[in-house]
């Protein structure tokens, strides 16, 4: 006897464009329905497959209606071609049904992998590149089939540059001052600017606050490609603060070095003490809408008219130092007094750089100098002599030994490390 099939679509639906399944557990459901169905042992091989219901649908609380059947026509009869909808016809117990899970239950049941968060489950983690000594030329010479990573110090390095680079949430200012001049102060603006430009993916901006004409510029250019430049200052800067309104309008009145940009001090003596608190805080409102991280050097002492400005916008400090009974005690006297007149965390947060930079004899000990500093700071660095930094001339980081270097490197990460 002929099974009847149900009609799996109206004469309404005729035309219509397939309804795609939304889901995976859809879908195998579908292929599940499709595929023949196994017959139970001891069925007869000569009769004819029963239809299997209809597979369950994820989410569906309802069983599938049962399967129709059709009484057997008489001898002289032809069977009906008309099938029976399925919801019409009588109840019946299907034939078979699979004793194991579906794979639309299999895929229902299993967990879904986190392709977002958790890339790692699919990708291997690839080992960086070493670069220098051993490891890096067994990895030149293999071409990259050996690869042991990088060495102790070259993820030193690495852990510095990632501090640097670390991505900011506003604009921060870092006051570079000192009590004492020819110790190293412009320069250590210069270095750590050109390390925070050569890291991070935007460009920092250093400003010359200096009152006794500073020369943060010149040793960031040279003096004779500053002389042939515009020699914009920060006085041409206040007087058209107002029309100032895009970086392209800002750029009119900075200089550059590479990536580093500059804003020049006053140059004439007759003026280049009036610069004042508010006037400075004009400028730093300024600056802070354009770059994330801005250097100020405030040239010698912690009372010129400006320093009140920059003390209340600066986020952390840098004292610079030598290796001298003088110069530790200058430092030394200047984060008294930034505590004792309302400036405790910034004292307490400060950066002591200690530059030799006249190379002092071996008669100074400058361990017990460090010794002297480190407790009253949140840390102390110490940069070494350097003629690239001692010649009080041009400074490029090119030129400069890889102790001093990697000694600008580490202020600019302990700087951004204060940055909160």
């Amino acid at each position: 006897m002929p099974a009847v099939t149900p009609e799996t679509s109206s004469s309404n639906d005729a035309g219509k464009p397939v309804t795609r399944r939304s889901s995976w557990a859809e879908a195998a459901a579908a292929a599940d329905a499709t595929k023949p169905s196994y017959a139970p042992s001891g069925a007869t091989p000569s009769a004819p497959a029963q239809p299997l219901p209809p597979a369950r649908q994820p989410g569906l609380n309802s069983e599938p209606g049962p399967i129709a059947s059709v009484p057997s026509p008489a001898p002289n009869e032809t069977a009906p071609q008309t099938a029976v909808p399925p919801a019409t016809a009588p109840a019946e117990t299907p034939s078979f049904r699979r004793s194991r899970p579906t794979v639309a239950d299999e895929i229902a049941d299993s967990p879904m992998p986190d392709f977002i968060s958790s890339p790692g489950l699919f990708v291997k983690e690839q080992k960086p590149r070493p670069v220098g000594g051993f490891r890096g030329a067994l990895y030149n010479l293999t071409g990259g089939a050996w690869n042991l990573g990088p060495g102790p110090k070259q993820r030193q390095e690495d852990e510095l540059a990632r501090r640097i680079s670390r991505q900011l949430q506003g604009s921060y200012n870092t006051a570079v001052l000192s009590l004492k001049g020819g110790i190293g102060k412009t320069s250590t603006t210069v270095g750590v600017g050109l390390t925070l430009a050569e890291y991070r993916g935007d460009a920092p901006c250093a400003i010359d606050a200096n009152p006794d004409s500073g020369d943060l510029v010149e040793r960031a250019l040279g003096e004779g490609i500053y002389q042939q430049s515009s020699p914009r200052t920060i006085t041409d800067l206040l007087e058209n603060i107002e029309s100032i309104d895009s970086l392209t309008s800002l750029a009119r009145y900075m200089h550059h070095a590479g990536r580093l940009h500059l804003i020049a001090g006053e140059q004439d003596p007759e003026v280049s003490d009036s610069l004042t608190a508010e006037e400075y805080l004009r400028i730093r409102k300024l600056i802070s809408s354009y770059y994330s991280v801005v250097l100020t050097d405030c040239g010698t002492g912690v009372t010129h008219n400006a320093m009140s400005g920059i003390l209340q916008s600066a986020d952390n400090l840098v004292i610079a130092a030598g290796y001298a009974v003088s110069g530790a005690k200058r430092a030394r006297s200047t984060l008294h007094w930034l505590a004792s007149h309302g400036y405790e965390d910034l004292a307490r947060n400060a950066i002591v750089v200690i530059t030799d930079k006249d190379e002092v004899s071996s008669r100074v000990d400058k361990d017990a100098i460090e010794e002297h500093l480190s407790g009253i700071c949140r840390e102390l660095i110490a940069v070494p002599h350097d003629r690239g930094v001692a010649d009080g001339d041009l400074v490029t980081l090119d030129v400069l030994k890889p102790e001093t270097r990697r000694a600008y490197k580490e202020i600019a990460a302990a700087i951004v490390d204060g940055y909160r």
